[in-house]
């Protein structure tokens, strides 16, 4: 009668050719992956940058709108008038504290456009509120900023930043039969991140509310 002698097997280790099986499987899964991986990362910021300039561009635009409808400076001859709709919009390219309609931080550069109205604060009372558009370089980018002055003062009341990652801003054109008081402006705007493979370019415009 034989006797039956079990062999055992040592499980401490893996022979050669299963080690260099496993690589092998491991680099045939981990290039594609890792492909996957870095396009998922790309199209996600360039997703986020699109969305943080088309967010920019609704915010500049909303501004500006408004800002155009506003438009009228008038000489106030109290008590029966004429009450002359005068110059009300600037483009001459000012240094800040220079120009028709000053406003601005000293050492910022020449505005792209100045817009002012009369704003009444009473019955019998007003002032003058002046907004400037500017293109300023902070850090590694331009952004563009709306500053607020107030009733003839340069100095700026508020200071809002419209847009980030300005590439460039066109030259704005005025329609309307006014000299100094058009009846529309526009303004190219163009905004591209440093991770965007292309570029954002919105046109703001604006219809001034006061006809005559």
């Amino acid at each position: 009668m034989h006797r039956m002698t079990r062999v055992r097997r040592d499980d401490a280790g893996v022979t050669l050719i299963e080690l260099l099986l496993a690589i092998v499987l491991l680099g045939i899964i981990a290039v594609p992956l890792g492909g996957a991986l870095i396009s998922f990362f790309r199209n996600t910021n360039a997703t986020t940058d699109r969305l943080a300039e088309s967010h920019d561009a609704q915010i500049a635009s909303a501004y500006f709108g408004q800002d155009v409808a506003n438009i009228g400076v008038r000489t106030w001859n109290l008590p029966s008038g004429p009450y002359t709709l005068g110059t009300s919009v600037e483009i001459i390219n000012a240094a800040p504290k220079g120009g028709t309609f000053p406003c601005g931080m000293v050492g910022d550069p020449n505005a792209v456009i100045r817009m002012a109205w009369d704003d009444p604060t009473g019955a019998s009372t007003l002032r003058k509120v002046i907004v400037s558009y500017v293109v300023r370089q902070v850090g590694t980018e331009k952004q563009l900023h709306r500053m607020r002055c107030d009733d003839g003062t340069s100095n700026p009341t508020s200071d809002l930043v419209l847009a980030h990652n300005v590439q460039s801003v066109g030259t704005p054109v005025l329609t309307g039969p006014m000299a100094g008081v058009p009846q529309s402006v526009s303004v190219t705007l163009t905004l591209k991140a440093p991770t965007d493979a292309g570029s954002l370019a919105v046109t703001l415009n604006g219809q001034r509310r006061q006809t005559s």
